[in-house]
């Protein structure tokens, strides 16, 4: 085990973030996770780094924290009060953002807290919120495991933890002999895939499938985006550990028809599943959830949340839709499944600045595709079926 958790930190630090020697790092972590991050620490020091800050969160203190706070003392919390970002993307540090979600512990919490709490976590790091748009800093997200959190995925484990672990090397090709390698490789299939796409100069996509889904969306001068991910400075990073998809940005105002969710959602430690939206004209006009409508609500009611920023493919034989595992962490179930985004776009999406490209404070991606989601392109030469039965086609 330990044998892996190195080779997955030293894939975090040297492949995915790519750190320069001297360069400062921010981690943040759950404090469950206290084991990896040492781990992690000792990669990063002995890559180069002399400066870490780390940003340890525990869910359980934030549950104290929203209960019992009112708003003044909420934007105090360094849990959610997130300036330090700031500082250390002023100093072009890496971040490195662990993640282990405990869904069931704050369901007691008032949904506008919630809402309130994500607005300061966004407000409060203007700077890194512009550097990692635009790549100017190096970042990274991926999935740790805990107790808490392997519970919620594997509730019938016998030895949740390891078990997760496992689960998280298989996806993140840890188990290869060589990951770095495997990932490039990866890259490469994904980049010839992108290529595809941008080729045929999409103009409009149609989505049906048996959830009830029939919806199209366009675009203007954009561009598809995969795994190979520049920065600024020209490092090649891997923003998503792991990652599957091909992205883009859409027209905003182009959004029409009826998306059902195909997973559920997590947003700030709450559950949000079985909803769905309608478009016109690019906005939501209705929606319904079984679970976590008012957080729902919320989410739409921020400046431009209940506009699309992202559009993104992914293969039903993407290894995290085949393991058939719901892992209640948007990191991974956007990569089992089709999504699209409310809120803000990217910039690297567009050929050019336009009106159309969505801007607002929040990104939440949502899961729409299924074994049977079928999309189709229109394209400048006709139409082109590019998902069928939630494979690829082109």
């Amino acid at each position: 085990m330990k044998e892996k958790l190195n080779k997955y930190a030293k894939l975090l630090i040297n492949r995915c973030l790519s750190v320069s020697e001297g360069q400062p790092l921010l981690i943040s972590a759950p404090i469950d996770a206290i084991e990896f991050v040492r781990i992690v620490t000792n990669v990063a020091i002995t890559s180069g780094v002399r400066d870490i800050y780390y940003d340890f969160t525990d869910d359980e203190l934030k549950y104290y924290e929203l209960k019992y706070y009112n708003e003044s003392e909420l934007i105090e919390s360094n849990f959610f009060n997130k300036k330090i970002y700031d500082e250390y993307a002023k100093k072009n540090a890496a971040f490195l953002i662990l993640c282990a979600n405990n869904t069931d512990l704050i369901n007691d919490i008032n949904e506008d807290k919630i809402t309130y709490t994500s607005k300061i976590s966004r407000s409060t790091r203007p700077i890194f919120n512009k550097k990692q748009l635009t790549y100017e800093v190096p970042w990274c997200i991926a999935c740790v495991s805990t107790l808490p959190y392997a519970k919620k995925v594997l509730p019938n484990s016998k030895d949740p933890v390891n078990d997760l672990w496992n689960l998280i090397f298989k996806m993140t090709l840890i188990d290869t002999e060589d990951p770095i390698k495997s990932w490039n490789n990866k890259i490469l299939n994904n980049t010839r895939l992108v290529k595809k796409l941008n080729e045929l100069n999409i103009k409009t996509l149609k989505y049906k499938n048996s959830l009830g889904t029939d919806f199209k969306i366009s675009f203007d001068n954009n561009i598809w985006c995969g795994s190979n991910t520049k920065s600024k400075d020209g490092k090649d990073l891997i923003v998503n550990m792991p990652t599957e998809e091909i992205f883009s940005s859409p027209n905003k105002f182009t959004a029409n028809g009826i998306v059902y969710s195909s997973r559920p959602l997590i947003y700030n430690g709450t559950l949000i599943d079985k909803f769905w939206l309608k478009f016109d004209k690019g906005k939501v006009v209705d929606f319904d959830a079984v679970n976590g409508k008012e957080i729902l609500k919320g989410i739409l009611n921020i400046e431009n949340g209940n506009y699309l920023g992202e559009v993104a493919l992914v293969d039903k034989n993407s290894p995290i839709f085949k393991s058939n595992i719901i892992f209640y962490e948007t990191l991974y179930d956007e990569n089992a499944s089709c999504h699209l985004a409310l809120g803000g776009g990217f910039t690297e999406c567009i050929k050019e600045n336009n009106t159309t490209l969505n801007k607002s404070l929040i990104h939440i991606d949502f899961m729409i595709g299924t074994s049977d989601m079928n999309i189709d392109a229109i394209t400048d030469n006709g139409i082109v079926t590019i998902m069928k039965n939630g494979e690829f086609v082109i």
